[in-house]
């Protein structure tokens, strides 16, 4: 077959029209082999002859999409030196757009032999490996644009893109569990219903299932096992063509956009699915392994570990940094994505051992003009030396807030000594991130994530339940932070089932009622339960999956009213922290844009604050005060809110404030399901609040009669006719 020079520029396979361009980095290789297949894996090998900055490249004419391929990289093997070369081990294109297959996880596909890590192994691993596809990057966006929505403005919804379409009736069966699945009408009316402004998507880069997993019947459902940074994972396409999963990812953007929800997508550049030294050769390691990995210094047979997943990418190599920012600007200007959650970003920031927020990584991010422009999130930790960083990360970045997550879980189950801090974390957080001059939209709230029990099993179990993964119940958290409300798991109990529909909606409504980002766990406001499994990662089945069928449809409604709240009031979404002045007011002073209030009605002292078994407490939210304006320049205002909670065990009878505040109060929000009403309430009232609920009042204000916007009644204003009655429209 033909080949011709081509261009170092791009890297990867680029299809123009007539041919495609290959190009691959290795400062490793002493030759480069491209391996071309068809549909019966029969291999064609092609000499890449070409070489320019270590770049090898070629130019093959009759190349199309759909055709599959790999790379054999010739170079030294000396795993003791970091070199790992082994032209025998057919290797997937780092830059590759699509994959064909899956791993069969044969000896083949490793470099030594079992038992033996200091052995060569030369069997051929080409028919136990997947393959590189060339992809059409020629898509009809029909005019498609980012929705762009402010991050005051934003609710996250974090989603499995199996996980949440596997179950759902209302989908066609051969779209379920797919990038089809997640455009379905069923799918988007669900999330436009409950508000929803982005959905965050687990990983949805190729990723490989892993073999012990495998052996146990199990699978790797999460996929934080990344293998390919730039290919849709393709058991998420309808079509199981392949290269298809690429239109099908860019149609499923495209519906999603149509509907106003951007698209997050939760990115794995942390490490490789190659694992440590005992681990396949699959891509990077066959490649150029010390220009991709970081490796022990003492004996670079040996990878250093920040993530417990056996390797971490090598952010300190040009090349290395290079793959991560054109994966990001790929999936921006290409995929049409709106913004990354990058997992345990605290290892990209450890250019040599600390964690730095002047790493190289971060400074590419903030100069890059694609990337610096979407939304990025950081899982602001990992399991390295200082790997604890909320609140630390560079201004430009969000973070989720494990402060927010813990807080707010204590204060509901009654810890004590929790007030002070459940305050902090409900006002966005100013401790951790005013000082960098950040805002509160720097902090993603949430209660629950894809880690950790669901919301319903926050509020059924003490324990977790982990015994399906296979590991005696020895894996995921143990310090949950959770309360059973009186009985572990499954009951028929009343009272029980009425406390935990009674907290889970105290806990909905905390989140979308805090100043920051909130992100809600797909299935949680529908009743979602892992029987108490706190580490789903390996559980691919009906026990993750989201039982639509199941689905509690009071919480539907009550999680879609409190975020129709959230979105109709400024007050809620601030952009600026609140400074809470003047702390101590003359007669006649404004009031301030926040104040903490006692079950007397007045403002909290400091020693109010120092009661350690204080479970109870009232804020007062401003809306005059919000100080802000909008995109045209508009000042912002609200009415006043008043938010009563109570997380103890007994009722608590509140006096509401003076008439300074408001003369009246009409209750919005009771999660106790017993006040909401449109009564007004006076100022110096007193108001019941429910053990362990809170209520959400805000300021009476007399509604005049709904105007006629009937046809009807538009035309007999033009006629001057009497305005007919709603009958007759």
């Amino acid at each position: 077959m033909e080949t011709w020079p081509g261009s170092a520029h791009p890297l990867g396979a680029t299809y123009d029209g007539s041919g495609t361009n290959f190009a691959i980095f290795s400062e490793a290789a002493e030759r480069v082999e491209l391996c071309l297949f068809d549909e019966d894996r029969n291999e064609t090998r092609l000499e890449v002859t070409e070489v320019d900055a270590y770049v090898w490249h070629c130019y093959v004419p009759e190349v199309q999409p759909g055709q599959r391929y790999g790379y054999r990289v010739h170079g030294p093997y000396a795993p003791a030196d970091g070199k790992r070369a082994n032209p025998n081990k057919l290797l997937i294109d780092p830059y590759a757009k699509a994959t064909h297959g899956s791993i069969d996880w044969s000896q083949a596909l490793f470099s030594y032999d079992f038992g033996d890590p200091d052995s060569r192994n030369d069997e051929d691993s080409a028919p136990h490996t997947m393959l590189s596809v060339v992809t059409n990057p020629y898509f009809d966006w029909s005019g498609d644009r980012h929705p762009r929505t402010p991050y005051s403005q934003t609710v996250i919804y974090e989603a499995h893109v199996k996980g949440l379409t596997q179950l759902n009736e209302h989908i066609p069966e051969a779209m379920r569990g797919t990038y089809a699945g997640i455009a379905h009408p069923a799918i988007i009316e669900h999330l436009q219903k409950l508000g929803i402004t982005a959905i965050e998507l687990m990983p949805v880069h190729q990723f490989v299932n892993d073999s012990t997993l495998q052996e146990k019947g199990l699978n790797n459902y999460w996929g934080y096992n990344t293998i390919g940074f730039f290919a849709p994972h393709s058991e998420y396409s309808a079509t199981h063509e392949s290269g298809q999963q690429v239109q099908e990812f860019k149609a499923m953007v495209r519906d999603l956009h149509s509907a106003g929800i951007e698209v997050i997508l939760d990115v794995v550049y942390n490490h490789t699915a190659e694992g440590n030294h005992l681990g396949p050769t699959l891509s990077f390691r066959g490649i150029d392994n010390e220009a991709y990995y970081r490796l022990e210094e003492d004996d670079k047979r040996y990878y250093t570990d920040y993530t417990g997943t056996g390797n971490s990418l090598n952010v300190r190599q040009p090349h290395s940094l290079q793959l991560i920012m054109d994966s990001l600007r790929y999936w921006v200007t290409e995929m049409h994505v709106d913004g990354f959650r990058f997992d345990l970003a605290a290892t990209l920031a450890r250019e040599f051992y600390d964690v730095d927020r002047l790493s190289s990584f971060f400074e590419l991010v903030q100069q890059d003009p694609v990337v610096q422009q979407v939304k990025l999130i950081a899982e602001p930790w990992d399991i390295g030396p200082g790997g604890y960083q909320v609140g630390k990360f560079p201004p430009q970045w969000t973070e989720w807030n494990g402060k927010y997550r813990d807080t707010v879980r204590d204060f509901w189950r009654g810890e004590p000594s929790a007030l002070g801090e459940f305050a902090a974390r409900l006002t966005g957080s100013a401790d951790l991130y005013e000082a960098s001059g950040r805002r509160p939209r720097a902090s993603v709230n949430f209660v629950t994530a894809h880690d950790g029990f669901t919301l319903r099993d926050l509020v059924s179990y003490n324990e977790k339940h982990n015994e399906a993964n296979g590991e005696n119940n020895n894996d995921g958290e143990s310090h949950n932070r959770s309360w059973n409300c009186g009985v572990e798991g499954h009951t028929d109990d009343p009272a029980v089932l009425v406390l935990r529909a009674r907290q889970q909606r105290n806990l909905i409504a905390t989140l979308l009622l805090s100043q920051g980002v909130p992100m809600i766990l797909h299935g949680d406001e529908l009743g979602r339960t892992q029987q108490g499994n706190n580490n789903g990662y390996a559980q691919d089945s009906e026990l993750t999956w989201v039982h639509w069928d199941q689905a509690d449809v009071p919480l539907i409604e009550f999680t879609a009213a409190v975020s129709r709240l959230r979105k109709e009031h400024p007050i809620f979404r601030r952009s600026r922290f609140f400074d809470g002045r003047p702390v101590s007011r003359g007669e006649g002073e404004p009031l301030p844009d926040l104040a903490w209030l006692g079950t007397d009605g007045q403002e909290m002292h400091p020693d109010d604050w120092d009661e350690g078994l204080a479970r109870t407490v009232g804020v007062f939210f401003n809306g005059q005060g919000i100080g802000e304006r909008d995109a045209r320049g508009q000042r912002l205002v609200d009415v006043n809110f008043l938010l009563l909670f109570n997380a103890g065990d007994e009722d608590v009878e509140f006096v509401l404030p003076p008439e300074e505040y408001s003369a009246e109060w009409e209750i919005v929000v009771d999660t106790a399901g017993e006040g909401a009403d449109a009564i007004a309430r006076p100022a110096g009232a007193q108001q019941s609040v429910t053990a362990r609920s809170m209520v959400v009042m805000r300021a009476f204000e007399a509604r005049a009669t709904e105007p006629d916007h009937s046809v009807a009644a538009s035309l007999a204003v033009l006629t001057g006719a009497q305005t007919p009655s709603a009958v007759d429209a």
